[in-house]
């Protein structure tokens, strides 16, 4: 079965996510913007999710950590918690 460990950030709007977004192509620490915006309890591990498989997250969120490229930042994607900005660290 896949497994997959990716890190995410979530906030309340679109327009935010765009503006975390544009930030951290611009060079800023993804786990430093997920512990102080991110509204999910996984911002005090930097957005940091840990390993998971097809399933256990809502199907949004799975479709981009299990067939969008590694190790780039996706979104905003919209889920019934709000807007992520998603970030694939591995896929096995």
């Amino acid at each position: 079965m896949a497994r997959a460990g990716a890190r995410h950030i979530l906030v309340k709007t679109r327009e935010e996510a765009e503006k975390l977004k544009q930030r951290l192509e611009k060079g800023e620490d993804f786990a430093q913007l997920a512990k102080r915006y991110s509204l999910c309890p996984s911002k005090k591990q930097g957005g940091d999710l840990g390993e998971f498989g097809p399933g256990q997250m809502v199907k949004a969120f799975d479709d981009v950590v299990f067939k969008k490229p590694v190790l780039t930042i996706h979104g905003p994607v919209k889920t019934r918690f709000g807007f992520h900005l998603i970030q694939t660290l591995y896929r096995n």
